[in-house]
């Protein structure tokens, strides 16, 4: 086994490197850029660049005697995925978006040669109009407090030395060579780390209690099983910074005595299964995983392997029965992972996002993570910002931050049907995704933390936040949550397999013009029943989107029953074109978007529409200007 890397000279040698560099290319290299062709903006920068003549380099080499002065470079995800493929040009602190291969020579002719700014390729701010030459510009970022984040979008995922060169590794250092665990375990309950899975439980308390037992082997589990439709923080952290997650591993294993990890990763999350196993092997070599790391006496191992996708694997005690190669299902609390987990030894688990922020905590203390965020919820959050909003991607945010902020500042406001700005069109948000609840104009005001959620029935649960417009029909959105929820069941409990599923007809009832006030009373008292009864966080939390909606939405979803009409017109069961002939002028539109031929009429007279033909569809509701066709 290696001696454990000098980070010192490894972070001297690289700024010896980097004094060469005159300039940086970073191509934004996560998977949503990926998918959008940024590796081929890659190649072509290293062809176009070598074609002018110059060298490129394309991987840091320390030992180089001559060292290229252009540096071309991917990242993880630089979170504004929508904007994507984003190129960023240092250090000029330039961020071009929607970059094609087409635009690459511009680019190395004008920006990198001469200094000048391809207008086209900025971001232009919706509500200004003004073009963003960067991120310290861009409201997007600017309303951001990157720290988990922070070297996501910037560093080589794949380089150890550049890592080491912004202090990694510093942390699990510090914590092997002059904490205790017992220091360990203080030092991080003092920061006031709680768990951003979605449950909250202070970090360093859990780590105590897994420490008091007694036992000749014990584990530390990440769990990157991330599953909540639309999030992705989890798998952004480890495609875009995995040696963090590793440290954060090493220093929970010291905290509990544990000489080897598992990191739990979604097989559907390819790039960061890639990026995490090669991160292990990196640091194994490097003597940064495996015996007397630091000379420290402390061993550890870690082990990287796939889910297969289901949701309710990202329940502990489902996840451990997965490790250990049994049917992933939830097994009663207690007794709890920390006193029987994997193979009935004591193990700690914590999510991705948990242990990427435990090395910050260990290298600059306690105080200084405590500096942002609330009392009881300290440091920052990461949310996945998609929906009806101008700006979608991933932020982070101190806690407290207030909701208006995220959807307005940095989400840059609500999008319309035809997703231009809409200056009053917001209507609620789903945080926490199928655990959590809704949020209305009501709660705009509301400083999000784990405390705040929790006082109105919400929860922060793993990031998500879908924004939704007055065009959602709420009911459809609390179908789409149950359909998940019910789907992804193990099925083990009564209350949960059958409950769900249940519930699930109730709202089609309700969809489809079949429900009454009944039904609305029944489907209550069965989600409160669910919600009672489950065994493990699936089915307990499943009810939330539909109680929550129906208690902020009550009016909605009487309408539905009772008028049998969808608000939204988003009901196609609930919709009965029809046209109002003092209105129709004759203009056709709605003809030529019927896709039956459902309309009839001559041009400039009143149309009408055969009943046995229309699909109720209500592309001809969507179609008119002039309001003339209305949805029953």
């Amino acid at each position: 086994m290696n001696a454990t890397v000098n980070l010192e000279l490894l972070k001297q040698q690289y700024t010896a490197y980097y004094e060469h560099v005159q300039k940086r290319i970073i191509i934004c290299a996560g998977t949503g850029c990926i998918a959008n062709g940024s590796m081929k903006v890659y190649d072509e920068f290293v062809k176009q660049i070598r074609f002018a003549g110059l060298e490129a380099a394309v991987k840091v080499d320390l030992v180089k005697e001559e060292k290229e002065n252009i540096l071309v470079s991917g990242s993880g995800c630089q979170g504004f995925c929508q904007m994507g493929p984003l190129v960023t040009i240092l250090p000029e602190e330039i961020l071009y978006c929607r970059v094609g291969i087409s635009d690459v020579e511009e680019i190395v002719t004008k920006t990198l040669f001469h200094n000048e700014i391809i207008e086209r390729l900025l971001y232009v701010d919706f509500a200004t109009g003004h073009k963003c030459r960067g991120i310290n510009d861009i409201p997007f970022y600017t309303g951001q407090k990157r720290t988990v984040l922070r070297e996501c979008g910037r560093i080589d995922p794949d380089d150890l030395a550049e890592y080491v060169y912004h202090g990694g590794y510093e942390g699990a250092g510090r914590a092997l060579k002059e904490l205790t665990p017992e220091e360990i375990c203080r030092e991080t309950e003092l920061a006031g780390l709680r768990g951003r899975g979605g449950g909250g439980f202070p970090t360093g308390k859990k780590w105590a209690l897994t420490l008091k037992e007694v036992s000749d082997k014990k584990y530390v589990i990440c769990n990157g099983d991330e599953g909540d439709p639309g999030a992705f923080m989890d798998r952004s952290i480890m495609e875009g910074n995995p040696h963090a997650v590793i440290e954060g591993m090493i220093i929970a294993g010291k905290a509990i005595g544990a000489d080897e990890g598992f990191v739990y990763v979604r097989a559907e999350y390819p790039l960061a299964v890639k990026r995490i196993k090669k991160a292990v092997e990196t640091a194994l070599n490097a003597g940064l995983l495996g015996s007397d790391i630091f000379g420290s006496g402390f061993s550890f191992k870690v082990n990287v392997m796939e889910g297969a996708g289901a949701f309710v694997c990202g329940e502990e005690t489902a996840l451990m029965a997965s490790v250990m190669g049994r049917r992933g299902m939830p097994n009663p609390k207690p007794p709890f992972p920390a006193q029987k987990g994997l193979w009935d030894k004591p193990t700690v688990i914590n999510n991705v996002e948990t242990l990427a922020s435990v090395p910050m905590i260990i290298r600059e203390g306690y105080h200084n993570y405590r500096s942002v965020g609330t009392e009881n919820s300290p440091g920052t959050k990461t949310f996945a910002l998609t929906g009806h909003v101008i700006n979608t991607g991933l932020i982070e945010v101190p806690f407290g931050t207030p909701l208006k902020e995220i959807i307005f500042d940095i989400g840059g406001g609500v999008t319309r049907k035809d997703g231009k700005l809409s200056k009053d069109g917001f209507k609620a948000v789903q945080i926490g995704g199928p655990s959590g609840g809704c949020l209305t104009r009501d709660h705009l005001d509301l400083k999000l933390d784990f405390d705040s959620l929790t006082g109105i029935g919400a929860m922060v649960g793993s990031g998500g936040l879908v924004v939704m417009n007055h065009d959602t029909c709420m009911v459809k959105v609390a179908r789409y949550f149950m359909q998940f929820t019910q789907n992804e069941s193990c099925g083990k409990c009564v209350l949960c397999r059958e409950g769900t599923k249940q519930m699930l007809a109730l709202l089609d009832d309700i969809t489809e013009g079949n429900g009454t006030m009944e039904t609305l009373d029944l489907l209550e008292e069965l989600a409160l029943a669910v919600k009672k009864g489950s065994l493990c966080g699936l089915g307990k939390t499943a009810p939330n989107p539909v109680l929550s909606l129906m208690k902020q939405f009550r009016e909605e979803w009487e309408i539905h029953v009772t008028q049998k009409r969808c608000p939204t017109k988003q009901c196609k069961a609930l919709l009965n074109p029809a046209i109002i002939e003092e209105l129709c002028r004759g203009c056709g539109v709605c003809i030529r978007k019927c896709p039956t031929g459902a309309i009839t009429g001559e041009k400039k007279q009143p149309h009408k529409i055969n009943d046995e033909l229309c699909i109720k569809c209500g592309a001809c509701i969507d179609a008119c200007r002039l309001n003339a066709v209305v949805g029953g």
